[in-house]
C-alpha cells in the first residue's frame, strides 16, 4: 500500500467522523493525542481551521497558560509532521510525469500559476516565507504546504518552517483574541 493509498484511506475515515467536534471536546492526555492527529491531518488532507485546537478544553493539571502552551506545542509538532508527509507526497508528485503533464496541459495550467507564485515567494523569502504564510490565521495552509513541497527539497528546513509557522499562527490567534477580549 503506497502513500497515496494511505492518504485515501485516511480521507475516507475522516469523512465519517466530525473531527472538529472531537477536537472541541478533547480533554486530558488523550485529548493531546487528538490534537496531534487533527493537526497532522490538517497539514495535508483536511480543509478545516487549524486554530480550532485552541478551544479544546484540555486540562493536564497545569496552570491555564501551561495547558494552552502544551496544546500549541503539540499542534505545531503535529502540523510539522503532517507537513513532512505532504512534502514527501509533493516530492513523489514532482517525480511523476503523467500527473505533471496533465496539470501542465490543463486548460488553466494550474501548475504553472501556482509554481510562479510559489517560486516568487520561495525566491524572495525562502523557508521564512513559508513560515510567514503559515502564520496567517484562518488562511488555508494546505495550499502553502503543497506549493512549497513541490518546489523545495530539504525535509528538515521544511519541517522547521512549518513548525514555526504553525506555532506563529496559534500565537497570533491567541494574541488577537486576547486583545479583542480586552477591548470588549
Amino acid at each position: 500500500m503506497g502513500l497515496k493509498d494511505i492518504s485515501f484511506e485516511i480521507l475516507m475515515m475522516i469523512d465519517s467522523v466530525n473531527l472538529e467536534a472531537v477536537v472541541e471536546s478533547a480533554t486530558g492526555w488523550p485529548g493531546m493525542g487528538i490534537i496531534f492527529t487533527y493537526s497532522f491531518l490538517i497539514a495535508f488532507a483536511l480543509p478545516g481551521p487549524s486554530e480550532i485546537v485552541l478551544v479544546a478544553p484540555i486540562d493536564l493539571g497545569f496552570p491555564p497558560w501551561a495547558n494552552l502552551s502544551s496544546v500549541m506545542l503539540v499542534s505545531a509538532i503535529g502540523k510539522a509532521a503532517g507537513s513532512v508527509f505532504a512534502f514527501h507526497i509533493g516530492q513523489e508528485v514532482k517525480q511523476s510525469g503523467p500527473v505533471t503533464r496533465w496539470l501542465r496541459q490543463s486548460r488553466w495550467n494550474i501548475l504553472e500559476w501556482s509554481e510562479k507564485r510559489s517560486v516568487q515567494i520561495a525566491k524572495r523569502y525562502g523557508y521564512s516565507g513559508l513560515a510567514m504564510a503559515l502564520s496567517v490565521p484562518f488562511f488555508p495552509d494546505t495550499i502553502s504546504i503543497y506549493a512549497f513541497a513541490v518546489l523545495e527539497r530539504n525535509y528538515i528546513k521544511f519541517a522547521i518552517a512549518t513548525f514555526l509557522g504553525s506555532l506563529g499562527r496559534l500565537l497570533v490567534t491567541v494574541g488577537f483574541f486576547s486583545g479583542l477580549s480586552t477591548v470588549v
